[in-house]
């Protein structure tokens, strides 16, 4: 007979695997190489995704490009170092996103800053996100 496994009780943490980690998220300041790295992975992904680690927006952003097709890069950033981010990724062009400041999450299609979750959620209703996906080559069908 097969025996069945004993469920982890809520909030009982010890045997669970922890996260790995994202190149901002273990240190206490901000890397001095991490301004240049942030400019190199916005242009490097056809669409990226920075946010504040563990926000549910996040998963909410991912869950809708991956059901679109699309299998975004995703950074965590820790506490501490979200006014840094912030003020590199407000040196990414603006790709007409509705204001120019960065809010997290902050999705970037093309090398350009498109939006936070509202843009994305609300250019999918309207069916103009699909065709944006397939300009910035994040979607081939």
């Amino acid at each position: 007979m097969m025996e069945q496994a004993a469920a982890i009780p809520f909030g009982y943490t010890e045997f669970l695997p922890t996260r790995p980690s994202t190149p901002f998220s273990d240190s206490s300041a901000f890397p001095a190489d991490a301004a240049d790295d942030i400019q190199r992975l916005v242009k490097e992904n056809a669409v990226i995704v920075f946010g504040k680690r563990g926000c549910c927006m996040i998963h909410v952003v991912k869950r809708l490009l991956l059901c679109l097709g699309v299998n975004p890069a995703v950074h965590e950033i820790g506490e501490g170092e979200e006014s840094a981010v912030f003020q590199e990724l407000g040196r990414v062009p603006n790709g007409g996103a509705s204001t120019g400041e960065v809010q997290f999450p902050a999705v970037f299609i093309g090398g350009k800053h498109f939006g936070g979750l509202d843009r994305v959620m609300a250019t999918h209703i309207t069916g103009e996100l699909v065709p944006l996906l397939k300009e910035a080559r994040a979607l081939w069908l």
